[in-house]
């Protein structure tokens, strides 16, 4: 167990969320793969939302059902895989299907997803 509050893990969770969001508004898919600052800042982000995740409490976890608590834990996982490699495609993924505004960036115009296969993604965050 964390020595940090539910309350406090939530908020982590949720900065780390809007700060994605933040650093990706106005980039295509192009911007983003070439932007090391970006796509560093975007996958450390998502290991503090997938390891913030991983400290809250099973029971709280059990109270709040809507949320895919095992998908947003294994976020860290995903993109993470080991110090030496990170899956910027995956990355991208993961951000389109969960952050709405993003999702607008990199869309091209007139096509619901930029990558066919993100078509099935569910949002980690809110079964989207």
């Amino acid at each position: 167990m964390s020595k940090r509050s539910v309350r406090l893990l939530l908020d982590d969770m949720l900065e780390a969320t809007e700060r994605i969001e933040r650093h990706v508004v106005g980039l295509d898919r192009s911007g983003f793969l070439a932007d090391e600052k970006i796509s560093d800042a975007v996958a450390r982000n998502l290991e503090i939302l997938g390891k913030a995740a991983a400290h809250v409490p099973d029971d709280f976890k059990a109270s709040t059902p809507d949320l895919e608590w095992p998908r947003i834990v294994g976020l860290k996982n995903r993109v993470v895989h080991g110090y030496f490699a990170v899956d910027l495609e995956l990355v991208l993924r993961i951000v389109v299907a969960t952050c709405p505004a993003s999702r607008r960036d990199f869309e091209p115009s007139g096509n619901p997803s930029p990558d066919p296969s993100l078509a099935n993604e569910k949002a980690p965050l809110s079964g989207r």
